[in-house]
């Protein structure tokens, strides 16, 4: 990773909270003009540390009104085709490889408990699934863009 300075820094934050705003904006308030905020996220975008900009969408709105994260315990000759399985079906909206008891973490948004259970039955052919319902979602948080110099609980 190339070394960041604090502008880098700010300009991440920033737009982490909000990938829209212009160059414009976030020179001004990072105290660039809006040429080099330009330039600066140029580089950030080249260099592979911004990765994308997206929309965030809600799921309530698509009538996706059931959030789920379902848990895969699955032996290493089962992991391929269950990670196939999970990539063609389309309320997984993301999957993560775990270590611990469980092998894989599937964040899992659907229209109805019977779909739901659709979704579990299929990830259970390849071996023992925990579902827990999720109650709130929460905002995500940026990353942080420097180490922390405090310790946890601060």
């Amino acid at each position: 990773m190339e070394s960041l300075d604090e502008i880098d820094r700010a300009i991440l934050e920033l737009l982490q909270i909000d990938g829209r705003l212009t160059g414009a904006e976030v020179g001004r308030r990072v105290g660039l003009s809006q040429p080099a905020a330009g330039a600066r996220i140029q580089r950030l975008e080249k260099s592979g540390i911004i990765t994308g900009y997206r929309a965030v969408v809600a799921p309530a709105a698509l009538g996706l009104n059931i959030h789920a994260v379902v848990r895969l315990r699955t032996t290493h000759a089962q992991l391929a085709k269950a990670l196939t399985l999970a990539a063609r079906i389309p309320e997984i909206v993301s999957t993560l490889r775990v270590t611990g008891e469980d092998c894989l973490l599937f964040d899992v948004h659907c229209p109805h408990a019977g779909r739901l259970e659709q979704v579990v039955d299929s990830l259970a052919r390849y071996g023992p699934v925990t579902t827990s319902l999720v109650l709130r979602d929460y905002p995500p948080k940026p990353l942080p863009t420097s180490p922390s110099r405090t310790g946890a609980g601060t």
